[in-house]
């Protein structure tokens, strides 16, 4: 998979993520594993980015005794998800044109 689409997919996934509540590094991991593997050195330079882009805030709170990190999702941030939606509409398009070409020279024998 192309590189770029693949690091804009995560960077949304990580959104999608917290996008119902605030949540921690650990916690993301395991929320996407049912869809996505992330691993700790992919996701945490995605919060970063995401932070650094106001897609997100950052709050600490204490938990056993350490510091925790929680990530909050903006205004922004739902509107890239928003934004990504409407992308993914024509990625669609793009994807059933590429099929169709194929399921064509399939039943007319072309290779």
């Amino acid at each position: 998979m192309d590189i770029q689409l693949k690091r804009g997919m995560l960077d949304v996934c990580v959104l999608a993520a917290i996008k119902d509540e605030d949540s921690y590094g650990y916690q993301i991991i395991k929320d996407m594993k049912p869809y996505v593997t992330i691993s700790e050195s992919t996701l945490y330079p995605i919060l970063r980015r995401l932070e650094a882009g106001s897609l997100l805030t950052v709050h600490s709170v204490e938990h056993n005794g350490r510091l925790r990190k929680y990530y909050h999702i903006t205004d922004a941030g739902r509107a890239r998800i928003e934004e990504f939606k409407e992308e993914w509409k024509e990625l669609e398009s793009i994807y059933r044109f590429i099929v169709k070409e194929e399921v064509r020279d399939e039943q007319t024998g072309i290779s």
